[in-house]
This record gives C-alpha cells, structure tokens and sequence, in this order.
C-alpha cells in the first residue's frame, strides 16, 4: 500500500520541481551516471569554499538496519530507503517527507538504490523489496498497475527452476537500456542456492524480454566447465554488485560473484564460467559479446564486489574505451571495452594447491600487476601489528599457527588459513568514482586480515543441529561462537531473543544474513530450539533436498587482537588515486581512524570503510565509509588533501550523492550505526550545503 505524508500542495510543488530542474542537477542514476562514474558536473561547492559546508537538514529514522543506500535526486526531490526497507521520497531542500510506499513485505539488510525511468511525460520509479521488484508513480509513490501483477513482479520466477523457497534479494539496483531494466539479485552462499539469471524486462508490463544463464545450459558455452547437471541444481554465480550500461555500443556489463559454496566446490569441479567474471553482453539480447574470469573456479569468496567503471584512457598513444572492474583482491583489471583484451598485462600465476580430500583447485588465477594492487596480498612476520609489545607478541603466536600462501591460498581443513585482504575487501560493494575524461579512478579500500579453514561436518543426527550446519555455521561457526562483533555468537542466544524474533530474523534476514525461506515447519522449530538451547532431540533428514556438504567453513574471522584492533600493522583502509592512463598512483593515503587511539597519538592508522566516494567536477572528493570515527570527508581529488570534514550522528557506510534543490547543491549521506554494535543505534539521511 502507500500513503502520503504531506497533502496534496506537497505534491503539486514536486511535480513542479520535477519539471524546473535540470538533469546536470540531479543524481538520477545508480553510480551516478550510466558509466558508474560517480561524477557530478555540480560546482558550487568548491575547493575554495568547501570548509564552509554546514548540516542543512537531517532525516531521522527508525533504529536498527543497513540499507546502505545510495539515494537519487531528481527535480528537488530524494528517493530513499528505510532500514526497514520502506521507500521515501523527500523534499531535497528541506527533508520533509512527501510521501512514503509500504509494500507490506517485511524485509531488513542492504537495499543499496533505485533505478529511474522516464520516456516523454511516463516517468516510474523501481524499486525492490526482497526477491519482489516494484514500478511506482514517482509523484505519488503508488504502485503502476500494468507492471506486472498490479505493479510488482517476482523475481524468484523464470529461473528455470523451482526457487520460490530460495533467498533471492535485488539488494542492487538495475539498469535501464531503453525501454528495458535489466537485473541481477543477491543469493545465499551455500546451497541450496538460486542460479544467477541475469535479465532483462519490459519497463512498462514487466515482461521477461531476456535472460543469460551465468551457469550454462546444455549447449551453452561454458557448459563444459561444469559438471553436467550443474545447470539443474547449482546456484550462486549472481550479479549482485550492480551493473554499467555503454548506451552508444548497447553493451550491459555485469561482474558476477561466486559460485556456491564459497569455499568448498569438490561438488562443481571445472572452472565454473560465468562466476567471477565481468560479462560484456549485448544490452538488447542478452547475448554475450566477450568475458574475462577474474577467478578460476572460485573457493576463496573473491566476487566481484563493485560495478565496474567505463572510462576513456590514452594508451599506446590512441584514445581507449576501457572498462575498469575492481576487485576484493586488490587488483584492479583493466579492459578493452569493445574486445575484453587486457590494456596491462594480465598474468596466469600458480597458484597453491588445496589439502581437501576432493577438491580440485585451478593451478593458476590471473593477476594484475599495473596498476599495483591497491592492497596488501600477501602477510608476513614483519607486518604484525607494532601497537603495543603485548599486542605484537599476541600476533606473532597466532601467525605462526597459520596457514598463509598468498591471496588464493584455499582454506585449509583443520587449519585456519589467511585471507589477506580479508573477505571484505580490497574493494567493497561501495563502488570506484573516475574522472572519465582525465582516466583517473578513486577506490577506498579494506586492508586488514581475515581468516577462516574448513572442517569435516560433523556426524549429527538432530535436524536442529543439521541444519545449523548447512546454513548456519559458516558465519556462526560450527560451535555457535561466531567471530563478534562482525558475526555474533549465538551462545546464549535464548536470553536474547526469542521463537518469534529468530523466525523472523530467519525470514527476512538482517544485515549482511541472508533470509532463509526455505527453513519452515518442523525444521524451523528444531533449529530454534537449538539455537536457544544447544540441545537437539529430533531426527535429521535431508534438508531441502540437498545432501549436507562433507566439509563446512569453520567460519568468518578477522584477525584482531585481543583489545579489538586489527593485528597487522597500519594502514587498515585507505582511499586511492590512479592515473589509468600509464597505471600509476598519483597519491595513497591512509581513510579513517580510531577515536580513541588518535586521542592516544596514533592517527591516521586508516579503519575499515565500507560505502565508497563521489567526484565533483570541481575536483571534490567526498566521501564517509569509515565505521568508527563516523566522519564524512571532501578530499582535493588533486592531491588528497583533506579539504573538510564533519562527524556525523551515526557512520556513513554508504556512497554519497550531490544534487541541486532551490538553487542550493546539497551532499547527502545515509548513516547508521549497525556496523558498530557498541555505539547507539540508529540511522538519518544527513545534507551538508553552503550557508545562505
């Protein structure tokens, strides 16, 4: 249903404003343009007056949840998400809510933006709520009708397969080619799994008009890097970082994530074509013109985790369409737009074997040494952290019962094995800003450790404790510890929380936890009462027709030391420059701190930072990110020197927009705290703008 906040002169006035705006005032697009750049044309706020920017109006919202939204602004007017993934569209000048659209699904976790179609005076807003996708009249925030059924479709049909107990999400937004947006969705990292269809649909009546199968059908090239009936029941291999449209070649390109298991694929031997690979398709057919796989057969968790960036470069002495596509590995590859022919050498380099009975590993992964990787890839003794001796010493015994081999070291069974980046990055879902014209991109990115192995699952004849296994343990691990405050320990949990709230939290997810709808009836209740009590009295069978995997991820660990720091040595994140052109840095500075350690003399160590920065075409950087210091920043894209900053409510873990409403250009920001369990909850969309 819908229904407006503000009466109908509310309305009058954003239809005027939708009319009197132009588009070089407007953040109409995911990524800010069809070529993700980020980029603004926008110059008021400059490098010369930027320090005067001021808190022009806050949006406050319930406590609790993630959406890290990027919003659109269009005519004077923001489109948003709730926490609780309502859509909002408010005054851009003064943050009035006008209207608000409760679709009646219930729903929590990232909901990262909307996509904006208009042809003539026909103008719909899509926007998502779980696994449904929605077109709505934008001046009244009510559903169209004749889009689909009674204006949504749902995106867990048409996959060839029965996926309706399958955790799909559209946590990104999809693209517009003429009169079509094309999708990809999130879904769950272990099975079973939906298939990562992408497709295109009619904007007007929501009818499938493609689909490109990521995991090939019989007949379909890369059939053969499967086994044969992977096409029926494997899953993963997803678009769920988002996608960037050449509207001049008509190509759509999408980077795709793993396959599924992450981290264990004994079960999907062969390379896996179409995870991990950045597809260049055709944006009307669907047909795919060229791809480059980025990781050969996957069980290290490196997706792609960022659309890609269309830009044009010098190289060789020519003009080059290029399409840049960052990585959680901290390389960034470099492509031919029209040809996918690497612009700096791409080499296939060994790669370490795994100690898991089954498991056949590629020998090689293709790595990028131009530009350098924007990460740190490989760990070592003397890289420890040196914050206090006691920390180093704490360190130093817990490195050494590591396993370490470099950035495709498989997990280990019985072992933990280090990621470094860790899982979380290099790059994030936040996304590169480029200077298209000039071939220059910026990336923040995560430069701490992770680690995680892998154990043999464990013989259980609980259907409780069986299905805590395959869903539940590779965050949670397989003792219900967890690895807080990322991922919580479920020990106690029934002092917490009960029936009810897990059901739901089950249902509809929470924060970076996927939804689980295929956990009902009897299931569900045996894994509530194992969860609340440890105890597990009821026969397992087989869980939704999948048989458990032999070996199971023991778990997401950062390696922080035992005051909650990361134990390798600064930077911890960091915020880059990178003259695409001759694929080198122009600068590189650590991004964030910790409060309490900069009070202490040790500032700029860099923090985690998950949400990524924006550019002006005054040469303003801008960007939130960091978790802890929960400070917004504009950066002189020149030479990365910090121009202003603020501290905000909560942290912005989302990527800024700029816009312009009542001849005034605002920089807008969504916060919260959900990534900081220990700071007070909460979440706003925050504007900055000169003063009058």
């Amino acid at each position: 249903m819908s229904r407006c906040a503000l009466p109908f002169v509310a309305l009058a006035f954003a239809a005027a404003a939708t009319c009197a705006f132009a588009a070089d005032n407007d953040w109409a697009i995911y990524g800010g343009t069809s070529d993700g750049t980020r980029h603004s044309s926008l110059t008021q706020i400059t490098k010369g007056n930027v320090s005067q920017l001021a808190p022009a109006w806050t949006h406050s919202m319930e406590a609790g949840g993630d959406p890290q939204t990027h919003p659109l602004a269009i005519g004077g007017v923001v489109y948003a998400y709730t926490p609780s993934l309502k859509v909002i569209a408010l005054d851009g000048a003064t943050g009035k809510q006008i209207w608000l659209f409760d679709s009646g699904v219930a729903g929590r976790g990232a909901q990262r933006g909307m996509t904006w179609w208009h042809e003539g005076r026909e103008k719909r807003l899509f926007t998502s709520v779980m696994n449904f996708l929605y077109a709505l009249d934008p001046l009244t925030g009510k559903t169209i009708a004749a889009f689909g059924d009674n204006g949504r479709i749902d995106l867990s049909q048409n996959l060839g397969r029965d996926a309706s107990n399958l955790y799909i999400s559209l946590t990104t937004p999809g693209v517009i080619y003429k009169d079509t947006i094309i999708t990809g969705f999130r879904t769950a990292e272990s099975g079973p799994a939906a298939p990562g269809d992408i497709r295109a649909f009619d904007v007007r009546t929501g009818k499938l008009r493609w689909a490109f199968h990521t995991i090939p059908h019989p007949g379909e090239a890369g059939y053969d890097t499967w086994p044969p009936d992977a096409w029926r029941k494997a899953g993963g291999a997803n678009n769920w970082a988002g996608m960037v449209v050449d509207h001049k070649r008509g190509i759509v390109y999408a980077p795709t994530g793993s396959a599924v298991d992450d981290f264990y694929g004994a079960d999907r031997a062969g390379g896996n074509l179409f995870a991990n690979s950045l597809l260049a398709l055709d944006a009307k057919t669907g047909k795919r013109l060229w791809h480059f796989q980025g990781v050969h057969h996957d069980i290290f968790d490196r997706d792609f985790p960022s659309p890609p960036v269309l830009l044009t470069l010098r190289h060789v002495g020519r003009l080059v369409d290029a399409v840049a596509q960052p990585t959680k590995q901290g390389y960034l590859f470099v492509l031919d737009r029209a040809t996918g022919k690497p612009l700096f050498p791409i080499e296939e380099m060994a790669t370490p074997p795994s100690n898991v009975p089954g498991e056949m590993t590629s020998s090689v992964q293709p790595m990028s040494r131009i530009p350098a990787p924007f990460a740190r890839q490989h760990l070592s003794e003397d890289m420890l952290t040196k914050r206090t001796p006691e920390a180093h010493a704490w360190a130093l015994a817990q490195f050494k019962n590591f396993h370490n081999d470099g950035p495709f070291a498989p997990m280990r069974l019985g072992q933990q094995t280090v990621a470094f980046p860790g899982f979380d990055g290099g790059a994030e879902w936040g996304g590169a800003a480029a200077d298209s014209k000039r071939g220059i991109i910026y990336i923040n990115a995560n430069d701490i450790a992770w680690t995680g192995g892998l154990s043999q699952s464990p013989a259980t004849k609980g259907l409780g404790a069986a299905t805590y296994q395959s869903n539940c343990a590779a965050c949670h691990g397989v003792d219900r510890r967890g690895s807080p405050p990322a991922f919580p320990s479920l020990i106690g949990l029934g002092q917490r929380m009960h029936d009810g709230n897990i059901a739901e939290i089950l249902r509809t997810g929470r924060g970076r936890m996927p939804a689980f709808p295929a956990i009902q009836g009897d299931t569900l209740k045996a894994l509530q009462t194992y969860l609340i009590t440890g105890e597990d009295n009821v026969d397992a069978k087989e869980i939704a027709g999948e048989a458990p995997a032999k070996y199971r991820f023991t778990g997401y660990r950062k390696f922080l030391d035992p005051d909650g720091y990361p134990a390798v040595a600064p930077p911890w994140g960091t915020l880059n420059a990178i003259d695409l052109n001759t694929g080198q840095y122009l600068w590189k500075i650590p991004l964030g701190e910790y409060p309490e350690l900069a009070a202490q003399g040790t500032a700029a160590t860099g923090s985690e930072n998950y949400g990524g920065p924006i550019l002006t075409a005054s040469n303003l950087l801008f960007i939130g990110a960091t978790i802890f210091d929960k400070k917004f920043r504009a950066f002189d894209a020149t030479s990365g020197a910090l121009l202003w900053q603020a501290t905000l409510p909560f942290a912005g873990n989302a990527t800024p927009v700029t816009y312009t409403a009542g001849g005034r250009q605002f920089v807008l920001i969504h916060a919260n705290n959900a990534r900081d369990k220990k700071a007070p909850q909460g979440a706003a969309y925050i504007a900055f703008a000169l003063p009058r």
